[in-house]
């Protein structure tokens, strides 16, 4: 029976996120994360590979999701704004992050390096998530959110592949397939729905989640990740969703109720609140730079950017 054990005490832990995040009216992966913390710290509890395999496909489906809300006419209209935000979202804090780092604490170039890699991320499963339970991926400064946090993570998984990233021959199948994928998705959407459509097996989410865990997939075998073509596949199948809004409620059911509790909850697990604790002032620091820079980049070009009465 202790193979139950982590599946027993994590979905006990998704339920009590959800009963607080109505309660106390927080998001429901902020819960999530620290109730991971929680679990992790003093239950002992740690991420098996059925847990890390869910969380994987839980945010690259989230990413997906995220895609297939943006409006495409939406992200044209606003492409210098979300190009704009999103570029300045990623390079303020990796440059000011490298630069403390490497000039302030004296830390080795690839040391620097990884720290403005990791302090300029913004997690777009993460956002999408958030903006769900808001209510804003119906709105346009929801859609334009969602754009911007495409375009860091874009930069982020650029940085990353310049700097430490040797490619190998499997990046070519990669984009290949990634292309092949997508087209297919696109091209042969209106025939797969008039076939198979409106089906209690519902064919098309499992559609797509094939599609997702085959870019999975040829991602790892390129030492790549799959969060890009996973966000340009629901980009190109916006439209299907627009015109199935039942389909995209259904797909966000088995995403939310699913896949990305474990997702945040790993998040959660992984972190050490020995580490924390021994490092804390240095946690601060970097804390602070992260945020100091990134609204300094971000806020001027926002507020020009997006109406006073966006929300």
């Amino acid at each position: 029976m202790d193979h139950l054990w982590i599946p027993t005490v994590a979905g006990l832990l998704v339920m009590l996120a959800s009963l607080a995040s109505v309660e106390l009216g927080i998001s429901v992966a902020l819960i999530e994360i620290s109730l991971g913390v929680v679990a992790g710290n003093f239950l002992g509890l740690q991420s098996p590979p059925w847990m890390d395999f869910l969380a994987s496909f839980g945010s690259i489906v989230l990413t997906f999701l995220a895609g297939a809300e943006v409006d495409p006419e939406v992200m044209r209209a606003k492409l210098q704004e979300s190009l704009l935000i999103g570029g300045l979202s990623f390079a303020a804090p990796f440059f000011g992050t490298w630069l403390v780092c490497g000039w302030g604490l004296g830390w080795s170039l690839p040391a620097a390096q990884i720290a403005g890699v990791a302090l300029s991320t913004t997690s777009l499963a993460v956002v999408y998530a958030v903006l769900v339970e808001t209510g804003l991926t119906h709105t346009a400064i929801g859609k334009l959110i969602m754009a911007a946090t495409f375009v860091t993570d874009f930069g982020v998984a650029l940085a990353l592949a310049a700097l430490f990233v040797r490619p190998t021959w499997w990046l070519l199948p990669f984009l290949g397939v990634s292309v092949v994928v997508i087209w297919a998705m696109r091209a042969l959407q209106p025939w797969f729905f008039a076939r198979y459509g409106d089906r209690v097996i519902e064919p098309e989410i499992k559609g797509a989640f094939a599609a997702l865990l085959v870019l999975m997939f040829f991602a790892e075998r390129a030492q790549s990740h799959a969060v890009l073509p996973a966000f340009v596949l629901g980009l190109a199948l916006a439209r299907v969703f627009h015109e199935h809004p039942e389909l995209q409620r259904r797909f966000r059911v088995v995403a939310f109720a699913f896949l990305t509790p474990f997702f945040f909850l790993k998040g959660g697990l992984n972190v050490s609140l020995k580490l924390v604790w021994a490092n804390l002032g240095l946690l601060g620091l970097l804390f602070a730079v992260k945020q100091a820079t990134k609204f300094a980049g971000v806020y001027p070009v926002a507020r020009r950017s997006v109406p006073a009465d966006a929300m």
